[in-house]
């Protein structure tokens, strides 16, 4: 007899489909997990770039949003601002039907991990005004909204406030990647003191794709250099404009220092952001005047497994980017987090090694030196902590999918 029982219908919501490694490593890990546990599971992403989601996932995918009208941008004159929304109401309407139909059918909404609750980079996009609209026809629609050990802060605007509360407030589940995250929630004036902590979703990422290493015996250590530009408002309430240029003065000291003792060094990105690479390229220069630059070595970064492919051709990393320290860790390799965020040094707390966090706010070269010449000379017991850590975490976040997949 043929069963009538309904496939699991789930769509995602974020940030994805863009060239943020994290995020495209947060939907694969989410996506992966799910479909072992429903094999006939129907998905779907609502995000930036559908037509990216398509080819790498091959799943559905729609854009967040289809206008592009920025009624939020502080930059254009309030009155013209105005005066484009009541033109445009007509329209924005028309997206909340849009979003209907959209989440016809809908068993799930899931927003999984990143940092999205954030007005730091708008309202708009996939900012807290859009997570606030698919989140309400969500729950018209009667899905369950679960979100999934997501990220938050910082969140400025009174808008910007009003929206990630009420948004998180309609959930049905709510969890954290961190401590700091729920306390933000709070302190935007959500009830969060009962929601769950649970880590990073990326520590799911499926151990086959967990590369070791390729490189034969006796060759030049390598040092993984993780590059970031400066976040501004998303790392500091009141962020100074020298930072980034101190940063990139501070790494290039470091990496004269680790080229003058005889690692070689490996650059990693895991954005679009690869002007860094020619800034620090610049600042070495201005310090080294020329070098031997087949010892820098640069290969592009356009998914998880190529991220994962650079870090596991590396002995050790010093990271910016809050998911090349993670899947550093993953990986087991020993690694420095350069802070700049508080997902930063929650994550080195977690893994309960905080004293090899760096805030980029305070850098200092020799400070860095002293901090990576303690991790090389502890690298067997900080292999040990990331181990256990990563299993830990790995623990955790089953405990997390059983608790809301597995009694469907």
């Amino acid at each position: 007899m043929r069963s009538t029982h309904k496939p699991l219908t789930v769509s995602f919501f974020g940030h994805f489909g863009c060239s943020n490694a994290g995020n495209e490593s947060t939907l694969l890990a989410v996506l992966t997990r799910l479909r072992r546990l429903y094999p006939d599971g129907q998905f779907r992403c609502i995000c930036t770039d559908p037509d990216a989601v398509v080819t790498r996932y091959g799943i559905d995918a729609v854009r967040i949003t289809t206008r592009t009208v920025r009624i939020w941008d502080r930059e254009i004159p309030l009155t013209r601002r105005l005066a484009m929304a009541l033109v445009g109401l007509g329209a924005e309407l028309r997206q909340y039907v849009r979003a209907f139909w959209t989440l016809e059918g809908t068993d799930m909404l899931i927003i999984p991990g990143t940092g999205l609750v954030t007005d730091a980079f708008g309202l708009a996009d996939w900012g807290p005004y859009n997570l606030f609209k698919w989140v309400l026809v969500a729950k018209l629609r009667r899905s369950r909204v679960l979100f999934m050990s997501v990220g938050a802060g910082p969140i400025d605007r009174a808008a910007g406030r009003v929206l990630a509360r009420t948004a998180l407030s309609l959930a049905d589940y709510r969890s954290y990647r961190d401590v700091a995250s729920r306390e933000y929630a709070r302190r935007i004036g959500l009830g969060a003191k009962r929601d769950r902590v649970y880590p990073d979703l990326v520590f799911s990422l499926p151990e086959a794709l967990l590369l070791s290493d390729p490189r034969p015996q006796g060759a030049r250590r390598v040092v993984g250099l993780g590059l970031k530009v400066y976040e501004g408002k998303y790392s500091a309430s009141n962020p100074r404009p020298e930072t980034y240029s101190s940063y990139l003065e501070s790494l290039a000291a470091f990496a004269a220092w680790l080229l003058e003792h005889d690692y070689d060094i490996r650059l990693l990105l895991g954005d679009a952001d690869t002007f860094v690479i020619a800034d620090f390229r610049s600042a070495l220069q201005g310090r080294l005047g020329t070098y031997d630059e087949g010892r820098i070595l640069q290969q592009p970064i356009e998914s998880p497994q190529d991220l994962l492919a650079q870090i596991a051709a590396t002995d050790v990393v010093v990271a910016t980017r809050f998911h090349n320290v993670l899947l550093a860790m993953l990986l087991n390799k020993p690694v420095i987090a350069i802070s700049f965020h508080h997902k930063c040094s929650s994550l080195m707390s977690q893994i309960q090694l905080p004293e090899y966090c760096h805030d980029i706010h305070s850098i200092d070269t020799k400070r860095l030196i002293a901090q990576f010449r303690m991790l090389e000379q502890n690298r067997a017991a900080v292999e040990q902590k990331l181990g256990e850590g990563a299993d830990e975490a790995r623990a955790a976040l089953d405990e997390q999918y059983a608790l809301l997949f597995a009694s469907r």
